[in-house]
């Protein structure tokens, strides 16, 4: 609905103030994200007598000191359980993005982010004290399920204050301090080199997102959609004097809409409402294997590369850099391509790019083909997040989000399996990860375009939307 931009600004000081204090979460989302790339780094050790298991290996501490495969040797026949660790950490991303977003919808982007963050600050500090492996795991496994919600609503939280022309730029920035995280970690670990150590220093600087209390609003777009009318004007009078705009029509303006909403009979929305109707279950359906595929790419390519050298630092520089790079170039192709141009194009690349893995040596062009294919993937996920935050209604909008990401979290555990196959034939991990870019590609050409569309408030905009997509479709034939 533009008319809450129109009556608040599309980007002013409050808008700027906002994206600074949700941009501040995706740091430590990143620490916790790409944590486990310290807390069980490759390490090499020695037996008695020169056998390759045994009960009390000695350890090469020359890099690292102490981590989680040290501590409770994880090596042979354990040696599955320190990925099993990231695999649970993944499961409560996976959960966490698809509860906190349905809680969002039903409860509020403020709460349920105020609670995501305040979990993750707690988890991240608790488990650095944890005595065994089990405790360790499980703590780590409710510390994704928090990081899920910050991911989540933190970009809900923005694009409903965002409006214009703003909100691609800003759907694009929205990562750069995820990347910038990624890379941050690496001094994290080039300088604490014991995994408890880390992992209470990476949760001891999420410490200032308790001001969030203080300062984080709600969104009058949810105030508006879910009734809460004298809230949505009273925030929106708040942000419109902020930004230096006049406030004196704003609560007539957003009356004699909640009229024109009543006469319309527009209702609130659930998460089964994104299944019963037809256009949003094949959107969300479509959408869903978008970010399965794009996360399945992107960290499975990652963790494949990974293996070609064994400089763990240069590797998360790197990678975080090829990122960054990604989110600086995203910026001006979101302002200048449609949506679908930006998901299937980069989608077609990065196939090329991991198939040709497989005709080339390994080396250095084996490796740059796989960072080419990298950014492309990630240039998916910055599209992807702005257009399926524009693809649903304001009452559901969450809870797609949601569960996209969690198909996304999905994607990322199944990854590493694929990255696996190489001992079976060096060309199979690349044929893994590029063939289901192109079928993706296709897929995508189903959807609706929704560059320079107003975000939709209810089910029925979206059904409005159909309606006008299907007769504009008509009159070009």
């Amino acid at each position: 609905m533009a008319l809450i931009n129109n009556l608040i600004g599309n980007f002013g000081r409050y808008q700027l103030y906002l994206c600074l204090i949700v941009f501040t979460s995706k740091f430590g989302v990143a620490f916790h994200q790409m944590a486990i790339l310290y807390l069980a780094p490759p390490v090499s050790y020695t037996c008695p007598n020169n056998k390759t298991c045994c009960d009390n290996p000695v350890y090469d501490k020359s890099v690292f000191k102490r981590t989680i495969v040290m501590e409770w040797n994880l090596i042979c026949e354990k040696a599955w359980l320190k990925d099993f660790t990231q695999t649970l950490f993944q499961f409560g991303v996976l959960s966490g993005s698809l509860l906190f977003g349905i809680a969002s919808d039903r409860f509020g982007r403020r709460p349920t982010l105020l609670l995501a963050v305040l979990l993750e600050v707690f988890l991240g500090v608790i488990s650095s004290f944890l005595p065994d492996y089990w405790s360790f795991t499980i703590a780590r496994m409710f510390l994704g399920l928090s990081v899920g919600g910050i991911m989540v609503i933190g970009f809900v939280l923005i694009v409903e204050y965002v409006g214009g022309a703003y909100k691609d730029a800003i759907s694009a920035l929205f990562h750069i301090p995820f990347t910038l995280g990624h890379i941050l970690l690496a001094l994290f670990g080039f300088l604490i080199r014991d995994y408890v150590h880390f992992q209470l220093g990476i949760s001891l600087a999420n410490i200032v997102l308790i001001i969030y209390i203080c300062l984080l609003p709600e969104s009058p777009r949810w105030l508006m959609a879910t009734g809460k009318v004298l809230r949505a004007i009273k925030q929106m009078e708040h942000v419109a004097k902020i930004n230096n705009l006049p406030t004196e029509d704003i609560e007539c303006q957003m009356q004699l809409y909640l009229i024109e909403c009543l006469r319309s009979g527009q209702r609130k929305g659930t998460v089964l409402d994104l299944f019963r109707n037809p256009s949003l279950r094949r959107n969300i359906l479509i959408m869903c294997f978008l970010w399965f595929v794009c996360s399945y790419s992107f960290y499975g390519m990652a963790h494949y590369i990974s293996h070609m050298t064994g400089n763990v630092h240069l590797n998360i520089v790197a990678c975080g850099t090829v990122c960054l790079c990604a989110c600086l170039i995203a910026i001006p192709l979101i302002k200048v391509s449609k949506r679908k141009i930006l998901v299937c194009i980069p989608n077609v690349m990065s196939s090329i790019c991991f198939l040709f893995i497989i005709v080339i040596p390994d080396g250095i062009g084996s490796v740059i083909m796989g960072c080419l294919g990298i950014w492309c993937s990630f240039l998916v996920f910055i599209v992807i997040y702005l257009y399926c935050s524009e693809m649903f209604p304001t009452v559901v909008r969450s809870s797609a989000l949601g569960i996209a990401s969690m198909m996304a979290r999905l994607g990322a555990m199944v990854a590493p399996f694929a990255a696996a196959l190489r001992p079976f034939g060096s060309w199979c991990s690349p044929l893994a990860f590029g063939i289901l870019p192109l079928v993706a590609a296709l897929l995508c050409l189903v959807l609706p375009e929704t560059k320079d569309c107003d975000l939709m408030m209810t089910i029925q905009d979206g059904q409005a939307q159909r309606r006008n997509t299907e007769t504009s479709t008509e009159e070009i034939r």
